[in-house]
């Protein structure tokens, strides 16, 4: 039989994941702050209440992605292999 958690090793579980829920936090920061001053965004006048709305947005979209995305998962392939149903198209991602 395992021997319980002292209540020190708890809390220095906790004490760890703070620190890692802290560093996940800044380096998110930093990925969307890269994005903004790289799309511009950075030096727009864009109040906080219009950004958070956009980002709002944003997060939609994709959960919605993810929806159909994971109805698409569970059913069956078509077409291709992978259910790929054609050519893919490259789309080009410049500013």
């Amino acid at each position: 039989m395992a021997a319980k958690p002292s209540i020190l090793d708890i809390d220095a579980q906790i004490e760890k994941l703070r620190e890692r829920r802290k560093t996940l936090i800044v380096k998110s920061a930093d990925r969307f702050a890269r994005a903004a001053t790289k799309s511009g965004l950075a030096e727009m006048e864009i109040s906080d209440e219009e950004v958070d709305h956009i980002f709002e947005e944003i997060a939609a979209r994709f959960r919605k992605a993810e929806k159909k995305g994971a109805a698409r998962a569970s059913s069956p392939p078509s077409g291709q292999p992978g259910g790929g149903t054609g050519a893919t198209t490259e789309v080009p991602h410049d500013s």
